[in-house]
């Protein structure tokens, strides 16, 4: 095999391990929560939200969880009133990003004693911090679901600790960035 053929399989071996984007949306349509792993402009972040809410919504409860669109594909779950969709590449196993997905709820779930569409709208940089740990760069980094939820749970109480030395944590937290900014790996 020549030196470009073995390059051109690690390249697409390398592409297929990781998610695009992830997003969570209502039955209505309303986006709470979206990451985007790969550069994307403003006007290709808008298209891809439209063509998930086009796409996923109107499908019906036994309709196959997988679309393939362009060169990603969208891979959902429903979970009561909220769908969790990832755009993955076309070559990655749609099954793994599935249990993905799951274990991510299951971290939610966790977290916020049975996650629901409130906990997201109130509680976004909770779910951030939670999706973080658990993906960077969309690839799967920690599986085990009370590591994480550890994690977050030591860095709350470094928070508190903070606080309660009379130091102005507000500052040191945001430092004007957005909730998305704050917690962008």
């Amino acid at each position: 095999m020549t030196e470009f053929n073995r390059s051109a399989i690690k390249s697409k071996a390398a592409a297929a391990c990781g998610w695009n984007f992830i997003v969570l949306m209502s039955r209505q349509g309303k986006i709470r929560l979206s990451e985007f792993f790969s550069s994307y402009t403003e006007s290709q972040k808008k298209r891809i939200l439209r063509d998930i809410t086009g796409d996923v919504l109107p499908r019906q409860a036994k309709m196959c969880n997988i679309i393939e669109k362009g060169e990603y594909k969208f891979i959902y779950r429903r979970y009561a009133s909220l769908y969790f969709v990832v755009g993955a590449p076309v070559e990655m196993n749609e099954l793994i990003v599935l249990e993905q997905i799951h274990l991510f709820v299951e971290a939610l779930d966790g977290y916020f004693n049975s996650v629901c569409e409130l906990d997201l709208v109130f509680s976004l940089h909770k779910s951030l911090m939670i999706l973080f740990e658990m993906f960077i760069a969309g690839m799967l980094c920690e599986s085990n679901r009370r590591e994480v939820l550890q994690q977050i749970v030591e860095a709350e109480e470094m928070v508190e600790e903070m606080s309660k030395a009379g130091e102005d944590t507000s500052s040191q937290l945001d430092d004007g960035l957005s909730f998305q900014e704050q917690f962008q790996l």
